[in-house]
């Protein structure tokens, strides 16, 4: 969780919202991403989508099997979906997304009877550290 933390830095540098991710296999690191969706001009460009692209060049494979994702924020529903169609393992992220989360905030997703993968999830991992990061970056925006 610590890389996906400093992948979220960088959103932060480029003022964007500091979200991070990474994709992990046999505990190696395959894929990462930040937010981009300002410098990309994409609604698509959340730090999940970019780790979970970068992980699926690297081992040549739209299917992440045996995989896991970190992320440092609670996903939202277009990243719930591309984490369950990747077919991933497991989902850990650090802190709740009150407003968009689509995992306990505002829907359990991956609970739904309709999907045809099953993705564990765990959440808190350095939710101190991420959620600090979130607030002053909003708090930077209402100056």
């Amino acid at each position: 969780m610590q890389e996906a933390l400093s992948q979220a830095k960088l959103a932060q540098e480029i003022d964007e919202v500091p979200v991070g991710a990474i994709v992990v296999k046999n505990s190696r690191i395959i894929g990462s991403g930040f937010n981009q969706n300002i410098m990309l001009n994409s609604v698509i460009a959340h730090a999940e989508i970019t780790a979970i692209n970068n992980a699926s060049n690297y081992l040549k494979n739209y299917r992440l099997i045996d995989c896991d994702i970190y992320v440092t924020l609670e996903p939202c529903h277009m990243c719930a979906k591309a984490i369950v169609d990747a077919r991933l393992k497991n989902l850990y992220f650090s802190t709740p997304e009150p407003k968009t989360g689509a995992i306990i905030s505002q829907d359990c997703f991956l609970k739904k009877e309709f999907l045809n993968h099953t993705v564990n999830y765990e959440y808190g991992f350095l939710k101190e550290e991420s959620s600090a990061l979130l607030k002053k970056f909003f708090a930077s925006k209402r100056i």
